[in-house]
């Protein structure tokens, strides 16, 4: 069963390059400009709520009609961003386990997708990874995430708590100034 996927696109970049945006003329995605139109249940993607997309979510997008939406704006304004975003909608906010993004902006970078990254990474450990690579499809570089995270995306998606989820993080990148609560490196 595919997900029904959205992005709320707060218009803060380039839509010529705006994976979002392209997603939508593809008819692959559905794009909101405004949070009134949103889906009322579901999920939405945004990176600094500190509760992971794990499997007890899964249920909320495949068997009780939610929906998925990306939150399409520029990592510049990303706090601000959310904060306006989360307080005028119900969705439930999620963030993604640790991958490396494969766009040409934030190539490598962990943690830093674009929007499409992002959504097919969920549809992805939910166990839609077609739809994930068909998301990503219309981008050169978008068959080049699956495969530079192969491993974590195949790890997370067998997955059986959100607790788990986030351990396995810690197999994959080196992050363990984060789970020891020190944020200065070394």
């Amino acid at each position: 069963m595919t997900i029904r996927v959205h992005s709320l696109w707060l218009a803060q970049d380039d839509p010529k390059k705006n994976t979002a945006v392209i997603s939508s003329k593809r008819g692959d995605i559905k794009l909101h400009k405004k949070i009134s139109t949103l889906p009322k249940k579901g999920i939405i993607l945004e990176p600094l709520c500190g509760k992971i997309f794990g499997p007890e979510d899964h249920d909320l997008l495949t068997k009780k009609n939610g929906s998925l939406v990306g939150l399409d704006c520029s990592w510049k304004h990303i706090e601000s961003s959310v904060d306006k975003v989360m307080r005028q909608t119900r969705l439930q906010p999620r963030m993604l386990p640790l991958l490396l993004a494969a766009n040409p902006v934030n190539w490598g970078k962990p943690g830093k997708l674009s929007t499409i990254e992002a959504i097919a990474a969920a549809t992805y450990l939910t166990g839609n990874k077609e739809q994930a690579e068909s998301l990503l499809s219309a981008f050169r570089w978008g068959q080049r995430f699956v495969e530079l995270n192969f491993e974590p995306l195949e790890e997370y998606s067998s997955a059986k708590s959100s607790k788990e989820l986030v351990d396995l993080q810690f197999d994959f990148f080196e992050i363990e100034h984060l789970r020891n609560g020190d944020d200065n490196e070394s």
